[in-house]
């Protein structure tokens, strides 16, 4: 009959030889998944910053068309002469449509 070893003699054997040998493997899965998670938390910051670019280009183009639409309106006005309630001697003046201005810094949105 074989000798009988007690389990927790293999466990005395064997427990330093399993650190010796996981501790490398578990730090490497480690410091990959640390990568992965930077990498993916920086891809999504660009993401979102494309995403904020893209709505600034937007707001843009629909202020110009307001514009361009305001101005177009203005147009078919200019030949039109109003009287001014609060002129002086009744004179007339001209009909004046509101300008919408758009600035940059309004329409992206960003702050950096």
């Amino acid at each position: 009959m074989p000798p009988v070893v007690p389990p927790f003699l293999i466990g005395l054997i064997v427990a330093p030889l399993a650190k010796r040998l996981l501790k490398p493997l578990v730090s490497g899965v480690v410091k990959t998944s640390v990568g992965i998670v930077m990498e993916v938390k920086k891809a999504a910051q660009e993401a979102g910053e494309n995403i904020h670019d893209l709505a600034a280009e937007v707001a843009a183009d629909v202020v110009a068309a307001q514009i361009a639409a305001t101005e177009t309106e203005g147009h078919s006005v200019v030949g039109q002469r109003a009287t001014g309630s609060g002129a002086k001697d009744g004179a007339e003046g001209d009909v004046r449509t509101p300008k919408i201005r758009a600035t940059a810094g309004s329409a992206a949105g960003k702050s950096h």
